[in-house]
């Protein structure tokens, strides 16, 4: 089984493959994972991904997730997958209002491309 941090390093490398705009994105943020017992929290640095087990002072997001949920996307997470999380509060970002508006303006245009393709 991978450490958790070889999976957040996954997650977000799968992501930017499926967005490749934010690929060059710099941003700090928190990522806390939820367990039954046990909040993991770790500062993701990008681009990179550079991680590290510990509260992010200087991040502009916090992105809340569950363990499980989590590991799932990590391993064969899509963004339409990512996107239905969001959507049913599996996963919660808080923070700065503008940097959670480009990135969903990103992800929402890199979807339109994604349709064109399939019409073409």
């Amino acid at each position: 089984m991978a450490s958790t941090s070889d999976l957040i390093r996954t997650a977000v490398e799968r992501f930017q493959a499926e967005v490749p705009a934010l690929a060059n994105l710099k941003l700090v943020f928190g990522l806390e994972l939820r367990a039954k017992h046990d909040v993991q929290l770790y500062r993701v640095e990008l681009p990179g991904p550079k991680i590290s087990k510990d509260l992010a002072q200087d991040e502009r997001l916090l992105v809340e997730i569950d363990r499980p949920q989590f590991n799932e996307l990590a391993e064969k997470g899509t963004l339409k997958s990512y996107r239905r999380a969001a959507e049913t509060g599996h996963i919660k970002t808080t923070g700065d209002s503008n940097v959670v508006k480009l990135i969903s303006q990103v992800v929402e245009k890199q979807e339109e491309r994604n349709r064109l393709r399939k019409v073409h």
